[in-house]
């Protein structure tokens, strides 16, 4: 192996989740801090949880709220078409 070129090496690094350990593994940095692990992903868990970014859930929220999926209202049957001449 060349040497100078591959980062440190932690063989212990402590994965933390909501400010708990709940692992050790190997990585390039002493302690990672995560957001979604195997303990807390509704895969393994089989509990539904939303993880909300930067506000996603309530923007979608805002934006089909209220009349956005109702079909519009068609006008009275003949109104919208044009009179026929008759001969």
């Amino acid at each position: 192996m060349k040497t100078g070129i591959h980062p440190k090496y932690y063989p212990n690094c402590k994965v933390f989740h909501n400010g708990i350990e709940v692992m050790t593994v190997g990585a390039t940095v002493p302690e990672m801090h995560v957001e979604v692990w195997s303990g807390s992903h509704p895969f393994f868990t089989g509990k539904q949880a939303f993880v909300d970014s930067a506000g996603r859930v309530e923007r979608f929220q805002k934006k089909f709220q209220g009349n956005y999926f109702k079909k519009p209202e068609k006008a009275a049957k003949g109104a919208d078409k044009p009179a026929e001449p008759q001969a």
